[in-house]
């Protein structure tokens, strides 16, 4: 890593702090809506009692001899914190705990008829259907025959606003929507993000955009792009490696093949915030940016709305059976998963209460070989520079300097971590909001380290 030496990582043990009230406030909610999500019965309701009991008043359990994932949760530090309160151990650490125990406890893990049950599923698919979402997606008709440039930027800004506030977030935070996103970004390196992804002359050449299918994202304001959408989900599915291929579609743009190799898309939530993702992927692909995109998702439901598998595939099929450019981009995309254009990855360490630097080796010889890794998301923020109470001014190619390969975050302003900053616009935004800017869902970023 860096020669910077990180602060200590966040606990949750400090009452009226952001990480305590996610402890002792979102959580219980959590299990809350999850139990009247569905009929479970009266074995899982008194299991999900046990927890709500647990985790506000107990101590962190081991798991059971049989539990399937026992070993990797033993490697991940289970044995050093079992005993422990949940407000005492690293807070990153506790809330992924807290997501695996959700599971065991509606019986996700264990054979019988709620085995495999995502139980965040419920309040993903409503969101996916939900008005908004389809005002969205007619939205991508509205850019038809706008400059190439332009439909880029919007769809950029579409996939980075989509992460504005996860189920989740809004289970702890009921006004997190009615506030308004602060439009200008209080980091933005998306010129260097682009010339990561340089459009090769041939591709360049063959751009055949006519207008259906053109990219995500809607403008507010003069002069800037921002996307609406949110996102939500969790579920998983199991890794695709295949070639590089590309996908067309009548009116679209033809991907060339002439990319500049494998872009990997880190997924954070699923819904309004995946689809964004997806046309991001879309485009880049279309317009000879990159020759194949690994999109990472969570291997099982995790923090209520992380995309897993089943996500990918329930977005594919909003998108297909939409109208317009959204349906044009749906079949885009289904083929391009078949052909192995874009696969999806679900390694077990996406969903690990640990940073990054801890990354296994399959993973980090992954990122190395890509032109370009884009982590979505305020969680995957957290483990990309690691949970601590970092100054706001510390260089964000510091903390990443780790990293196998350049790295790219897009994230609204939903914890307390940030680095990167400089020091004129941290002094603006605590004149004008205190610390609130760091956990509103108002502000948002895109870092790069190249």
């Amino acid at each position: 890593m860096s020669d910077t030496p990180a602060p200590p990582v966040i606990l949750g043990d400090e009452p009226g702090s952001f990480p305590h009230g996610v402890l002792a406030e979102r959580h219980p909610a959590i299990i809350q809506q999850v139990r009247e999500a569905f009929p479970y019965g009266p074995d899982i309701h008194r299991s999900l009692d046990a927890l709500l009991d647990n985790c506000t008043k107990g101590v962190i359990e081991p798991l059971s001899d049989g539990a399937p994932d026992r070993d990797r949760w033993r490697t991940w530090g289970l044995d050093a914190y079992a005993g422990r309160t949940w407000f005492d151990v690293p807070w990153l650490w506790s809330e992924s705990y807290f997501y695996r125990q959700l599971l065991q406890a509606v019986g996700y893990f264990t054979p019988g008829p709620w085995q495999g049950i995502d139980p965040f599923r419920p309040f993903k698919l409503a969101e996916l259907d939900a008005p908004e979402t389809d005002e969205e997606l007619a939205a991508l008709d509205t850019l038809e025959g706008r400059p190439v440039g332009e439909r880029a930027r919007a769809l950029l800004h579409g996939s980075l606003w989509g992460n504005r506030a996860d189920l989740g977030f809004r289970l702890s935070d009921g006004e997190a929507e009615k506030r308004a996103a602060v439009t200008g970004l209080v980091a933005d390196d998306s010129e260097k993000l682009w010339s990561l992804l340089p459009v090769t002359s041939a591709a360049a050449a063959a751009d055949t955009y006519t207008g259906a299918g053109t990219e995500t994202g809607t403008r507010t304001g003069t002069g800037s792009e921002t996307g609406t959408g949110t996102g939500t989900g969790t579920e998983t599915g199991t890794s695709a490696d295949a070639g590089a291929g590309t996908a067309t579609g009548t009116g679209t743009a033809t991907g060339t093949g002439t990319g500049t190799g494998t872009l990997c898309l880190v997924a954070d939530n699923a819904g309004r915030e995946l689809i964004p993702d997806l046309l991001l992927a879309a485009h880049l692909l279309a317009h000879g940016r990159c020759d194949r995109v690994v999109l990472h998702v969570k291997p099982y439901p995790y923090y209520v709305s992380d995309a897993t598998t089943a996500d990918v595939v329930d977005a594919l099929r909003k998108l297909t059976a939409a109208r317009g450019a959204a349906a044009d981009f749906g079949r885009r995309l289904w083929a391009a998963m078949a052909d192995g254009t874009l696969t999806v990855r679900a390694h077990p360490f996406s969903a690990a209460p640990l940073p990054y630097a801890a990354m296994p080796d399959d993973l980090r010889a992954e990122f190395a070989a890509a032109s370009l890794t884009i982590v979505k998301g305020d969680l995957n923020y957290r483990r990309l520079v690691g949970d601590s109470r970092w100054r706001p001014t510390t260089p964000f190619a510091d903390v990443t300097a780790y990293f196998p390969g350049p790295v790219a975050a897009l994230r609204t302003l939903k914890s307390d971590v940030i680095t990167g900053l400089d020091t004129g616009t941290e002094a603006a935004l605590v004149a004008a909001e205190g610390q609130r800017w760091r956990t509103g869902g108002t502000h948002a970023l895109i870092q790069v380290r190249e």
